[in-house]
């Protein structure tokens, strides 16, 4: 008998013989390594419930101050950071949400570097800008091949300890670090880039991000002479900015942000914080989630797999 093949559903070989399609990963948000020990941990954030768990795959080494993106739906990235004894490192981590498997890519970023900030066009490629040197560096992964090049046009200004966040399909943006207001804008479809005309309402530096793709971006908290709770909001359509009237419910630096874009999004940890800040992207209302992370930590590279963007 030729073997036939349903597509969505499963695989018939021979006779009484049926292989069922494995059920496919569910949404959920990662945060890996940070100042926590373990610090190769990878804890996960289930969307469906907000409950918190720790999972098996680790990092291939314990690291904080890396940055994290995703292609929703396949894997995500962790690259960079700072390992203690050693400096920075170019290392870049994939994590294959369907089984939650670990590997490690054979080229890494172009630079090694620490404090470095990352977003993605989601089924298309990721990008890691920015880090200690301060870097005005952006290292582009194809997700088809795993490939790294680097844009010939990297940030207006080099800088460490920005953040990242994208509308999929169309643009992604780099905010802050540095002590610089800045925010830059890299158009996916050909990889330019240009600077908003109303950057962040503060200057700050280890901030984080988040995004509800086709609607808005989020950059939240970070640090300028004082820990700061602001949120401000970049509209998708124009790259209008407001600022959201409920901020962080703790003001803080090096936390680190994930999100279930059409839902909410959230804002984890920092400044050896447990706390979670959810945001209902309906109304941009604040909740913070009990229990929050299991033990405080702060400075993780976070990704989030929302299904299909």
């Amino acid at each position: 008998m030729v073997p036939n093949t349903l597509s969505g559903v499963g695989s018939f070989s021979g006779v009484g013989s049926f292989t069922a399609d494995p059920p496919p990963p569910a949404d959920a948000g990662y945060f890996a390594g940070g100042t926590a020990n373990p610090r190769n941990a990878v804890t996960k954030l289930l969307f469906a419930n907000d409950s918190i768990s720790s999972i098996s795959a680790v990092l291939s080494s314990n690291r904080d101050l890396g940055a994290g993106m995703a292609n929703s739906g396949t894997a995500g990235y962790s690259a960079g950071g700072l390992v203690s004894g050693t400096g920075s490192v170019a290392t870049i981590n994939k994590m294959t949400f369907q089984g939650e498997t670990m590997s490690t890519l054979g080229t890494g970023l172009s630079v090694a570097r620490q404090g470095l900030a990352g977003m993605a066009n989601s089924g298309t490629a990721g990008y890691f800008g920015g880090g200690n040197g301060p870097s005005d560096v952006i290292d582009k992964i194809t997700f088809s091949n795993d490939s790294r090049s680097t844009l010939g046009t990297g940030l207006i200004l080099a800088r460490e300890a920005l953040a990242g966040m994208a509308n999929s399909g169309t643009a992604g943006y780099f905010g802050g670090g540095g002590g610089n207001n800045i925010v830059d804008k890299i158009t996916f479809s050909n990889d330019s880039r240009s600077m908003l005309e109303s950057g962040l309402s503060s200057t700050r530096s280890a901030l984080s991000a988040m995004a509800n793709s086709g609607v808005a971006g989020y950059f939240a908290g970070g640090e300028n002479t004082n820990f700061v709770n602001t949120v401000n909001k970049y509209a998708f359509s124009n790259d209008s900015r407001t600022t959201l009237g409920t901020g962080l419910s703790v003001a803080r630096s090096y936390s680190y942000g994930v999100a279930k874009s059409g839902t909410a999004g959230y804002i984890v940890g920092g400044n050896s914080t447990t706390t979670i800040d959810k945001f209902a992207f309906s109304n941009d209302s604040r909740t913070t989630l009990s229990p929050g992370l299991s033990v405080a930590n702060d400075s993780a590279a976070a990704f989030a797999n929302s299904g299909t963007l």
